[in-house]
């Protein structure tokens, strides 16, 4: 069993910061890249940030600038560092990892259960 526990949304004024946190946890052999995906409402599910175990990170171009992806390879461990938040970054944000539980498996992908990230005007 392989499980993603996300952390830290809330609500917070335009303009403001929020830093999310993703840990993974449970029968795990290696973890590859890690990423976050938001879902507003009414909306597709879009692709925030990526970042490889090598600590290679891309970004929505909606997002550059103002959010910052980050992983501890110790902790199974990413983060989501969020400053200058729009009222447009409200959303549940999922927590995305490729996860190898075993050397002789492949990898698969595994989703946290969101948190709601709220920015007021």
């Amino acid at each position: 069993q392989v499980q993603l526990v996300e952390s830290g949304g809330g609500l917070v004024q335009a303009g403001g910061s929020l830093r999310l946190s993703c840990a993974a946890s449970g029968s795990i052999f290696s973890v590859n890249a890690m990423g976050w995906y938001r879902q507003a409402p009414g909306k597709q599910r879009e692709l925030v940030a990526t970042i490889s175990s090598a600590n290679s990170a891309q970004y929505a171009d909606s997002v550059k600038d103002r959010f910052t992806i980050s992983r501890d390879n110790t902790k199974n461990t990413v983060y989501l560092q969020m400053n200058s938040l729009k009222p447009e970054d409200t959303a549940v944000y999922y927590c995305n990892a490729d996860i190898r539980r075993s050397f002789y498996r492949g990898t698969d992908k595994y989703w946290g259960q969101g948190t709601q990230v709220t920015v007021s005007s």
